[in-house]
């Protein structure tokens, strides 16, 4: 009896010592600690200014050069899964060109923009050849969404949303709709300006 009652202590002692060295394992932390969420690398401030820069960019890659005018920003707050605030916003950027693009020079006027943008090193994600409504969408390196649009009257449009950015004061070219200096109300999206070649009714020819 003397031996089997002490072979259960002596089990129950490993058995202790053996719970005791799992909990304390990892610096004596019972739970590991949850990874830290990367924070943002700029400020709304600063995303709005490379959201500019990037449409800046495109639209110097498009030759023959085309018109184009601001459209409505937008800012849509980030939220974690539990659907709380995270003190951060992704900030949206958006122009329409205003010169007319014919159905017949449209799928020119993307492959321009397209190879313009893999020039740059973005990532095409998606590419919509829809005939009446096609568009492309590009990642850039530093997680800005790119893309461009046709409407259904046959206007052209591109918009940039950045990743979530730290909440900032924000401000906003000049000739922004919505904003000081910039048009009010409902914004004319028709295309209005006549190009030798965006506006041509004949394809081009292949080469």
């Amino acid at each position: 009896m003397t031996r089997t009652s002490t072979g259960i202590r002596a089990v129950g002692m490993l058995t202790a010592a053996g719970l005791l060295l799992v909990g304390c394992g990892a610096g004596g932390k019972s739970t590991p600690e949850r990874p830290k969420k990367e924070q943002p690398k700029m400020d709304m401030q600063e995303a709005g200014e490379r959201a500019e820069a990037i449409l800046d960019d495109t639209f110097q890659g498009i030759k023959p050069p085309v018109k184009w005018a601001y459209f409505m920003p937008n800012e849509i707050a980030c939220s974690d899964s539990l659907n709380l605030p995270t003190g951060t916003t992704t900030v949206k950027r958006s122009r329409s060109v205003t010169t007319k693009i014919s159905a017949e020079r449209r799928g020119s006027f993307l492959g321009v923009v397209q190879r313009h943008w893999e020039q740059q090193g973005y990532r095409i994600v998606q590419v919509d050849t829809n005939k009446d409504m096609p568009g492309i969408e590009a990642r850039t390196k530093d997680g800005f969404t790119v893309s461009l649009g046709v409407g259904d009257i046959g206007n052209v449009y591109f918009n940039v949303a950045s990743p979530c950015a730290k909440d900032s004061d924000l401000t906003f070219p000049q000739g922004t709709p919505g904003k000081p200096g910039g048009p009010t109300g409902k914004v004319d999206l028709t295309p209005r300006h006549e190009s030798d070649f965006w506006s041509a009714k004949a394809p081009l020819k292949s080469p």
